[in-house]
């Protein structure tokens, strides 16, 4: 392997076909939809079979063990690590992928992303002694998703993913899949996807933030990354002191403009216009016990677990209000703000915050979803997250339809006016 070229996981489906070494009964095979074990994710089982020690050391810390006592400096290449999708040779694998349209499943992906986005955090903090113990190292936030092309499951896949930035105590992950249509495609218009994570690490006894290894970047496009993301680090600190202040005159006054259409709804449903629609009339609405199997290596719920269910829940919530297929387009920044334990009841609630029909590129759905911690025995329930999607619809399902248009989404509550103006004004700061 060259110097810096990324170490490549290749990955399998996981498990073998029920008529390996064997002829099917009666000559008939069952559908490949119907054999059992196709909801696991093959990429977390193909990183743990990485048998690092490093991941070895995490599943089995060392008891009393001393901290870290040394900073190591690394760089980009000393974490980067790539996964391979062989869809055009494993048809098991294919079929784990597969969604109705013959592309890659978005929320399998996103636990995918995830996955190896820990996986690289790992291996940027390790200090490779096994006397001290390792980290503790949680998703705190995803920046930002961004689809960039379809990803069809007919061709092969990769992911690659390093740390471009490091602050004291957290990092940033970034991953691109890409994907080659053809002989001809280039490295620029091979990047199907970018999505950036936010990891934190604390002392896996004490639990208080723990100080990571410094990062040095080497190429000038490492550079540029780490001020890029440094920005970011900047932005995210002034956003979280309110640093966007507005009037209460200013902020009355854009309200009662969100809000003067919701009180028609509500006043005179007669005379309402026909082209909007009452947020809470969007709502949908799942929830699940969580699972032993979903949990990470530290006995919580994965963050890549809560954002595929979330993007089920904000896709099927889109197609319900559109009436025509969503196209995803990109997951907007994440904050992990509770973790999720096994066992807990967790609820999902979406809704269309507020939709942009007038866009030249096509219509824009606005989705949010929320997930809560709900204890029925301690009457309580909290957000542990909260999801920001954004869908378009298909230009195919578009040209089926005569007079297609996208509803526009009105609040009847001032609650619900002040979502959509913080959903609409973080839009506006990242820009």
């Amino acid at each position: 392997m060259e110097p810096g070229s990324p170490h490549t996981i290749p990955v399998f489906s996981t498990f073998a076909s029920p008529y390996d070494g064997a002829a099917p009964i009666n000559g008939a095979r069952k559908p490949i939809s119907l054999w059992p074990g196709m909801y696991h994710s093959p990429v977390t089982i193909a990183l743990w079979e990485t048998r690092s020690r490093t991941f070895e050391r995490l599943l089995d810390p060392p008891k009393d063990a001393p901290p870290q006592s040394e900073l190591q400096v690394k760089t980009p290449a000393q974490s980067r690590t790539s996964i391979l999708y062989g869809f055009s040779s494993d048809y098991i694998l294919r079929e784990q992928y597969r969604d109705p349209w013959n592309e890659v499943r978005i929320g399998k992906l996103l636990e995918d992303l995830d996955a190896l986005a820990g996986t690289i955090s790992v291996k940027h903090c390790s200090d490779e002694d096994s006397t001290t113990r390792p980290l503790l190292l949680v998703t705190a936030s995803v920046d930002k998703i961004v689809l960039k092309k379809p990803i069809s499951v007919d061709i092969d896949l990769k992911i690659v993913g390093s740390v471009i930035w490091v602050g004291r105590s957290s990092m940033e992950i970034q991953l691109e899949v890409i994907q080659f249509s053809g002989e001809k495609s280039n490295a620029t218009d091979s990047v199907a996807l970018t999505a950036n994570f936010i990891f934190v690490a604390r002392d896996s006894k004490t639990h208080k933030a723990a100080l990571v290894n410094r990062l040095s970047p080497e190429t000038d496009q490492e550079k540029l990354l780490f001020e890029e993301a440094e920005a970011r680090s900047k932005l995210r600190k002034r956003k979280s002191v309110g640093e966007r202040k507005e009037t209460d005159d200013g902020i009355a006054k854009r309200l009662n403009e969100l809000l003067t259409e919701g009180r028609i709804f509500s006043d005179m449903p007669a005379l309402a216009d026909r082209n909007s629609i009452l947020l809470r009339d969007t709502h949908l609405e799942n929830s699940l016990i969580c699972q032993p199997q979903q949990r990470n290596i530290h006995g919580r719920i994965f963050g890549g677990f809560l954002m595929h269910r979330a993007f089920e829940l904000a896709f099927s919530t889109a197609y319900a209000f559109a009436g025509l297929v969503p196209c995803f387009l990109e997951v907007d920044h994440v904050d992990f703000l509770r973790p999720v334990d096994v066992g807990d009841f967790l609820r999902f609630k979406s809704c269309v915050l507020y939709t942009e029909p007038e866009k030249p590129d096509g219509p824009l759905i606005n989705v949010e979803v929320v997930a809560h911690v709900t204890r029925p025995e301690l009457r309580s329930s909290e957000v542990s997250n909260t999801f920001y999607f954004t869908f378009t619809v298909r230009p195919e399902a578009k040209a089926l339809e005569n007079g297609f248009r996208i509803r526009n989404v009105v609040p009847a509550t001032e609650e619900e006016a002040r979502r959509i103006l913080e959903r609409m004004d973080a839009e506006t700061l990242q820009l």
